[in-house]
């Protein structure tokens, strides 16, 4: 069982820098259970798997500002799935709208590997003189 620990315990079990914690901290997500006798932070086992949640809440796409809403939900220990399905609708349409930008520019860089492959033939590159504005 986690015992109280510092910042620094703290940042090496999560694998963050001690700046990631004071940041969070300066937002709100996290604070340490209390002080030491010399003043430095602590932290135990609840900020442990607060700090877990954040960071699993950031790899699965949340935001910062999402993050906070999740855990205004979490803390207040009601059914909260409206508000999670419209947090997760926002993530949603956000990864179609990357997913869209992405094909567009895979079909781009597609073309203009085909562009390459024959101009280079003509020993110059179309992509290049392209992106500069040149023209042969």
């Amino acid at each position: 069982m986690i015992q109280h620990q510092t910042i620094g315990q703290l940042a090496r079990d999560a694998g963050v820098p001690t700046s990631t914690i004071r940041y969070y901290e300066r937002r709100g997500l996290l604070a340490p259970s209390g002080r030491s006798c010399g003043n430095y932070r602590v932290y135990g086992p609840d900020e442990a798997e607060r700090l877990a949640f954040i960071r699993a809440a950031q790899t699965a796409g949340f935001t910062l500002a999402d993050i906070e809403a999740l855990l205004r939900l979490q803390d207040e220990r009601t059914p909260a799935c409206a508000e999670v399905q419209q947090l997760l609708s926002a993530r949603l349409g956000e990864a179609d709208e990357q997913l869209r930008q992405l094909r567009a520019l895979r079909k781009t860089l597609g073309r203009w590997m085909d562009a390459c492959k024959e101009a280079e033939r003509g020993g110059r590159c179309a992509v290049i003189e392209g992106l500069t504005g040149k023209t042969a």
